[in-house]
């Protein structure tokens, strides 16, 4: 199949995706938009569309982080978050996405960066972005709530674990559940941070009916992959490409059904690997293990999600029939209830059909 072809097929093919950022999916008209709002263009490098896309070329993970913590600080009122959360919607309808869950890191608006926004001004902007979205395009979107890992290991002087980002993460998915919060997860950068001590919010988010998503297997390797389905019962992994250092991970992940979040360009645009023929996206695929391709922060990535697909079929020889099947695992691995779980499913396995 040629691109043309593929191309088409991709944008054909109703789709879910399981790991996006709501603020890393701000296009950059939006930011722009926000910061003009706000009058805080002197916080961007640049007042054009072109000029923010040159400025999302990162360096490594730290530099990442500090342009993500620049635009979350352009959202200050709960219309805009609504407006982030119709964003996504809009976009899900250009590019046949069914369902989303768009990870979003309550504490870091409310408690870290001092906006005087509450969880219940927030919340209701997301569900009125939400709600719209649904009502204008039939897309589905869910919310996971994530903890800021360092910051947990920031706010002790002496670098020690302090339990508060994580507890009040846990109260505010708590309070979201309501409102199409599914997922408990932490996110960051996992050098100095490791999953073990969230053990106990973990814990507790499970037994509320949340399910586990955190980030493990990005900036670091196998251990934290281990601390994250070990201690904190993850269902699923963020990212976990570093599985493939550790063939009895492997073997782990493989028994017990953990499906990995993997997110190829960002991958390379963070330097986790250099090159598309150095991902392991397809030796963890050929083992057995459960993936699901995703764009973690698109704009800032220049991609898409219909442009991550077409990036592995293409680098890595993949048909329509092997898409169908990541697409099929990113349905099964959703947070979503039962009842949507199985209508969208159904949906997707009557147009694939008609696909191949």
């Amino acid at each position: 199949m040629n691109r043309t072809d593929l191309q088409t097929f991709i944008q054909a093919l109703p789709k879910a995706e399981i790991h996006v950022h709501l603020e890393g999916a701000l296009p950059p008209r939006t930011v722009l938009a926000l910061a003009k709002r706000h009058n805080m263009l002197d916080k961007l490098p640049a007042d054009t569309v072109e000029g923010l896309q040159k400025w999302y070329t990162f360096t490594g993970f730290e530099n990442f982080v500090g342009i993500y913590l620049t635009i979350q600080d352009l959202l200050r009122t709960p219309e805009d978050f609504a407006l982030a959360a119709y964003d996504l919607g809009t976009d899900m309808a250009e590019q046949n996405i069914l369902y989303r869950e768009a990870t979003f890191t309550p504490h870091t608006h409310v408690d870290y960066l001092d906006k005087g926004l509450t969880i219940q001004d927030i919340m209701h902007g997301l569900e009125d972005g939400r709600q719209r979205a649904k009502k204008e395009f039939g897309v589905e979107i869910r919310w996971v709530f994530d903890i800021y890992r360092n910051l947990a290991f920031m706010m002790n002087e002496d670098g020690t674990y302090n339990p508060e980002p994580a507890q009040k993460t846990l109260e505010y998915a708590q309070y979201g559940m309501d409102y199409g919060v599914v997922g408990f997860g932490i996110g960051g950068d996992e050098k100095g941070a490791p999953p073990e001590p969230f053990e106990n919010e973990f814990a507790a988010a499970k037994l509320a009916g949340l399910i586990s998503v955190p980030h493990a297997g990005e900036t670091m390797g196998p251990g934290s992959i281990w601390g994250s389905v070990k201690e904190l019962q993850a269902d699923r992994i963020g990212h976990g490409v570093r599985a493939i250092e550790d063939p009895e991970l492997m073997d782990y992940l493989k028994e017990h059904h953990i499906t990995l979040e993997i997110n190829p360009t960002s991958n390379l645009s963070l330097h986790v690997y250099e090159t598309i023929e150095e991902h392991p996206f397809k030796k963890l695929d050929d083992y057995g293990i459960t993936v699901t391709i995703n764009s973690d922060d698109p704009p800032l990535f220049n991609t898409t999600l219909s442009q991550e697909y077409l990036l592995i079929a293409e680098s890595f020889g993949y048909g329509p029939q092997d898409l169908v099947r990541f697409g099929r695992n990113a349905f099964l691995a959703t947070g979503a209830e039962l009842a949507t779980k199985e209508r969208l499913l159904a949906q997707y396995d009557q147009a694939a059909a008609g696909l191949v």
